[in-house]
């Protein structure tokens, strides 16, 4: 299933793309002479191009600890992250995890303009074929510099390779003029070339129409919410046509054939399974990783093992299978209480009880022997999930006493549903970039945004999701106000450890604000729920302005001269 990752671990391992420096400056040793012969080299390297999305400083791993820090989850590990100090709030300009983003991203949109100049040299490839490559590759190009837009703001901007190492010194350009080559590559990529989600099998590893309709929706939603961080007043188009642009572009999602799975918690067991889609084509995009860490090819991800159940290692024990070695998980990541009271206060079970942890594992040596729920957990997760969850019998018990714990590890995430023999700490979770349940969310934002109340196709999608959630739906009365908070708590609730809120509440101008609101409540501990925030994690959320923006990395500034000023603060 996983056909396009493994590819891209093998074109790697087989291919050395030297970079260390701003846009590729050590020219990659892969030269256009040598390799763009045949249509396969051409996929072949189309494929590397592809591999951006997964590296370990993107949603391989490391991105974790740039942009999973909201409101709605923290930091929680036992080991705090001195060197990735966005999520803790203790970042500098030569953060490591900071510096390699920007240069992964980079890598990658050169990558992608060394194909775009040299795909007319390859002979024997179809019109169709070609197409579409060239479709992809302007996607993803365009993809890299949104998330380069949505970090850092204005960034330098190049659409062509880098030829030679002299002259590569590159000022910021206007994020404006950065958006505008972003729609228009990607709304062209979407006409002509890439393949509809239908003849990708809905398979969502390679970018289809959909994808680009969707990820365009999200571009439109966060440009029009750039007034914020900038400090000025909203544009005709920040206030309008950018909402009009997102509505439209999503809703070309729905004629394509996709629909909400049965269960939410079926889309995540198919991800964390290695399967796509068994009851609804609720997938769009995927980062995609294979593998338990045990062959030449290494196409492995971090997904459930840095956040998801915390459990024990126990893949040294060979004898350990089964429900007994549910995978090993830190448990970085945890919720807060407001998540958790928003899930209360909507009577939302069914999500709760799958996006936060409901139980602990009991460990002997001899590795799990059952769970403890939360008083009143068990018989709802067993009319929930449970049926299709590891089953320990009357080993899974109850504690007696109501938790008095509302911050407590993401479930969204579980080993459990990985093939044996599971490696201690790479997965084959693929991670979700883009899923139906987001367009719809994302109608209704813009619908009521640019017509200043809620429509009837607004309420439709909006109730669409809580419907799929077991809840109750929004009467049609709603003000604008109000219909705009419902929408931002049910982005919340469904979406929460995805990556997306951190910079929802950045387009919302409300990052700071709703951040330093936990400060206090965090620094209670038990009065307010939340043992460990008396601690360390209250200062995770007492953060400034500065940190609607990533810094520009120090290595990039010392030979990119043509930088003379970091972003706000840093």
């Amino acid at each position: 299933m996983k056909t396009l990752k493994i590819a891209i671990i093998s074109l790697l391992v087989g291919f050395t793309f030297a970079s260390c420096e701003f846009l590729e400056k050590e020219p990659t040793k892969l030269t256009p002479e040598n390799y763009f012969n045949t249509e396969e080299e051409a996929a072949s390297f189309l494929t590397g191009i592809y591999a951006t999305i997964s590296q370990q400083a993107f949603y391989g791993a490391d991105y974790m600890y740039l942009v999973a820090g909201d409101d709605m989850s923290h930091y929680g590990g036992s080991r705090g992250p001195a060197d990735r100090g966005l999520i803790c709030n203790n970042a500098t300009t030569s953060d490591a995890t900071v510096t390699a983003l920007w240069y992964v991203l980079y890598a990658g949109i050169n990558r992608a303009n060394m194909f775009l100049e040299n795909i007319d040299h390859v002979t024997g490839m179809s019109d169709a074929v070609k197409a579409q490559y060239i479709a992809e590759a302007r996607f993803l190009r365009a993809f890299y510099y949104f998330t380069l837009v949505q970090c850092w703001g204005d960034v330098p901007f190049k659409t062509s390779s880098t030829q030679s190492v002299v002259g590569l010194d590159i000022p910021r350009t206007d994020r404006q003029t950065i958006y505008n080559f972003i729609v228009t590559e990607m709304a062209d990529a979407a006409e002509t070339g890439l393949k509809s989600a239908a003849e990708l099998s809905y398979k969502p590893g390679r970018i289809s129409q959909s994808t680009a309709w969707g990820i365009l929706a999200r571009v439109y939603l966060f440009r029009a919410g750039e007034y914020h961080r900038e400090k000025r007043n909203a544009t005709q188009a920040e206030t309008k046509d950018y909402y009009e642009q997102a509505s439209f572009y999503a809703q070309k999602v729905i004629g394509a054939g996709h629909g909400l799975a049965e269960n939410y918690w079926d889309f995540f067991i198919d991800l964390c399974a290695n399967r796509y889609n068994t009851t609804a084509n609720e997938s769009i995009w995927e980062a995609e990783f294979a593998g338990n860490n045990t062959s030449d090819t290494q196409a492995e991800g971090r997904i459930g093992n840095f956040f998801g159940v915390p459990a024990k290692d126990f893949s040294s024990n060979s004898s350990i299978v089964g429900k007994a070695d549910p995978g090993y998980c830190y448990g970085f990541i945890y919720s807060t209480p407001k998540l958790y009271n928003l899930y209360i206060n909507n009577h939302d079970i069914e999500r709760f009880n799958w996006n936060i942890v409901p139980f602990t594992y009991v460990f002997t040596d001899n590795g799990v022997t059952g769970r403890t729920f939360e008083l009143g957990k068990k018989a709802e997760v067993m009319a929930q999930y449970g049926p299709i969850s590891y089953q320990y019998g009357d080993k899974d018990t109850e504690n007696t006493s109501k938790t008095t714990n509302y911050s407590r590890p993401c479930g969204k995430f579980r080993r459990e549903y990985e093939a044996d023999k599971k490696d201690k700490n790479y997965t084959s979770i693929n991670f979700p970039i883009l899923r139906y349940s987001d367009v719809l969310l994302m109608i209704a934002e813009a619908e009521n945004e640019a017509n200043d109340a809620p429509t009837k196709l607004a309420y439709t999608y909006l109730n669409d999701v809580r419907r799929r959630a077991g809840i109750t739906e929004y009467p049609e009365t709603l003000s604008k106000e109000e219909f705009r908070q419902a929408v931002k708590d049910e982005r919340a609730m469904e979406l929460c450890f995805e990556y997306t809120r951190r910079f929802d509440l950045i387009r919302w101008g409300e990052f700071v604000d709703n951040m330093q609101a936990l400060v206090s409540q965090a620094q209670s501990g038990n009065a307010a729920n939340w043992p460990q925030g008396q601690t360390n994690v209250y200062a995770y959320f007492n953060i400034t302005d500065t940190y609607n923006y990533f810094p520009i990395p120090d290595a990039e500034m010392s030979v990119n001269k043509a930088i003379t000023q970091n972003n706000p603060g840093w």
